[in-house]
């Protein structure tokens, strides 16, 4: 059991990966099929969450370091981050707004307790700052934490065919609208296909972390 979480995670992600590799059908996708596998087949052998959290931490030990590596590619490109400085801030913050607002709104309309509306805004940043902001501005931060999540899967598994879809083809927009919108795991996405993109997306992950975290606890009592 010491090693089972590990190893069936990896065996899950590497066969669904063979088969996107295969078809490249978006429902497919590896994170998705491999997260519902996985709660499966707890939720059948009867295994505790826990424990196999236990088993799989060393795949939770190279998180950090993979996310610290996104620097690699945006050192590359530092360049072309200096050249669209103003078009990322612009697309930062344009961005961080329209997940609060959008989230906030559309469970206003539905007229949604106050709760849930401040646990979904902080839904499209990383999970460690989102959770910290959700319990700050009175959400649920277990709540916010799979907010986050699926919003990550959904875009790691869907952003770049909606970019496609829309016909936005501007490389540093690509990345842009992924990281700001699904955060690391849109990233580890548009990566895998465009070095530039996943730089640039990674930049716009950690940007909009900072910049919800210092806008969200004084723009959620206006609009709550």
């Amino acid at each position: 059991m010491s090693t089972f979480g590990a190893f069936l995670t990896l065996a899950l992600y590497a066969f669904y990966s063979y088969l996107y590799s295969r078809k490249k059908n978006p429902f497919l996708n590896p994170v998705l099929l491999s997260i519902v596998s996985i709660g499966i087949i707890l939720k059948i052998l009867g295994i505790s969450y826990e424990d196999y959290m236990r088993s799989a931490r060393v795949i939770s030990f190279f998180l950090g370091p993979a996310v610290v590596s996104l620097a690699i590619p945006l050192y590359k490109q530092i360049r072309i981050v200096k050249e669209y400085s103003k078009e990322i801030t612009a697309g930062v913050i344009v961005g961080g707004l329209t997940a609060i607002f959008s989230a906030v709104f559309i469970l206003k309309a539905f007229h949604a307790p106050e709760v849930l509306q401040r646990s979904f805004a902080p839904k499209s940043v990383t999970t460690a700052i989102a959770m910290g902001v959700s319990e700050k501005i009175g959400g649920i931060p277990q709540l916010t934490a799979v907010l986050v999540i699926l919003t990550g899967i959904l875009g790691n598994a869907f952003a770049p065919e909606l970019l496609n879809m829309f016909k936005v083809r501007d490389r540093v927009a690509r990345g842009l609208a992924t990281g700001v919108s699904s955060h690391g795991l849109g990233t580890a996405r548009i990566i895998t296909e465009d070095e530039l993109a996943g730089a640039i997306s990674g930049l716009g992950m950690a940007l909009n972390g900072v910049f919800t975290a210092f806008l969200l606890p004084a723009l959620i009592e206006v609009i709550v």
